[in-house]
């Protein structure tokens, strides 16, 4: 069983800066990606950035050049750096992650989700 627990959401005021994390455990032989998403209430979870391991990036063009997203291999956790932040990042973020847990090449990598945690910005 793989799972991932994400921390450092909170309360920021605009123009502040939050540093999430996920720290991924369990049965895992390789990430293949991980990635945060973001869910603000009453709209589609969407993505925000995600990291491949071949150390590939994409953001979505509402946090390029304000968000960072990084990755410790030893530690397992990926990092989600959130810089001048605005109060439409308001939102419950959520870390993913494609994960094959076997070594077998039958078996396929899944995808995985954290609880997800809670960002607030104050205008």
């Amino acid at each position: 069983q793989v799972q991932l627990v994400e921390s450092g959401g909170g309360l920021v005021q605009a123009g502040g800066s939050l540093r999430l994390s996920c720290e991924m455990s369990g049965s895992i032989f390789r990430i293949n990606s991980m990635g945060w998403y973001r869910q603000a209430p009453g709209k589609q979870r969407e993505l925000v950035a995600t990291l491949t391991g071949g150390d590939s990036t994409n953001y979505a063009d509402s946090v390029k050049g304000r968000f960072t997203i990084s990755r410790d291999n030893a530690k397992n956790t990926v990092y989600l750096q959130m810089d001048s932040l605005k109060p439409e990042d308001t939102a419950v973020y959520y870390c993913n992650a494609d994960i094959k847990f076997s070594r077998l090449a039958a078996i396929p990598s899944r995808s995985f989700w954290g609880q997800g945690t809670q960002v607030t910005v104050s205008s």
